[in-house]
């Protein structure tokens, strides 16, 4: 296996990358490093301990695709080609070939999981496509387009309900098309805000402010679902946030 390892600027220096908290930028150098030549790591639970950092810091990078885990326990760092290109006299292929397998290359370099077996692929046609960080496409159940898409009304009510000023930008944009995707709608969007605004004001997450989790890589990622079907706390029913840890 080849002994360095390169990180590139338009991932590491984007803006998506600083939100996150130290712990987690360093954890996701640590797996980096820790990668094979094709840029799985098995052990991550293992690497988490070693750089410090927490179960919480984990799921930061699961749920802004960073990485993507497999049923295995292993994780793939998801813009590993675009970080590293090893010689071929020094490649040495992974021996985690099952998760190998569940994997495309996109046109920009990064890995997207597959919904099918990738050898079936050949023959059919991909179910769906979304635009990821990096502005190429990830796979879902079905591709709307923009135009339909009301991506501005959605962002004005979050800025309505909670006294903020986010603006539509790409990454927005991006975690609500994928919800979009998923055949939710603009009432869903409007309940998933009211829920948590009515849930989090006011409260602590682990010591922090639960408001500061009312933005969209939080409201509209992969738990979009079960903030939507819960039933908001009322404010006399407040309790620690602890056993729950960061609301992804």
């Amino acid at each position: 296996m080849a002994q360095r390892r390169m990180f590139s600027k338009k991932i590491v220096e984007t803006d998506f990358f600083m939100e996150m908290s130290p712990t987690a930028k360093l954890l996701y150098f640590y797996l980096n490093m820790s990668a094979d030549d094709d840029g799985f790591v098995g052990n991550p639970k293992t690497i988490k301990l070693i750089s410090g950092a927490t179960d919480d810091d984990l799921k930061i990078l699961i749920a802004k695709q960073f990485i993507i885990p497999f049923d295995s326990g292993v994780i793939v760092i998801k813009d590993w080609k675009i970080h590293n290109y090893i010689q071929k006299d020094r490649y040495n292929q992974t021996q985690y070939l099952d998760e190998k397998k569940q994997l495309l290359v996109e046109e920009n370099g990064t890995y997207t999981k597959c919904i099918q077996d990738v050898s079936s692929l050949d023959t059919q046609v991909r179910l769906g496509k979304s635009k990821d960080r990096l502005g190429n496409s990830n796979n879902t159940m079905s591709d709307k387009s923009d135009d339909v898409i009301p991506y501005s009304e959605i962002i004005s009510y979050l800025n309505e309900k909670t006294g903020r000023s986010f603006r539509t930008t790409e990454a927005h944009k991006r975690f609500i098309k994928a919800r979009w995707n998923e055949n939710y709608k603009l009432d869903d969007f409007k309940r998933v805000v009211d829920n948590k605004v009515a849930d989090w004001t006011g409260k602590t997450i682990n010591g922090q402010p639960a408001e500061k989790y009312l933005q969209p890589s939080t409201l509209f990622g992969t738990k979009f679902d079960n903030y939507l079907n819960q039933t908001p706390m009322r404010q006399e029913q407040a309790q620690p946030y602890d056993d729950l840890g960061l609301p992804f």
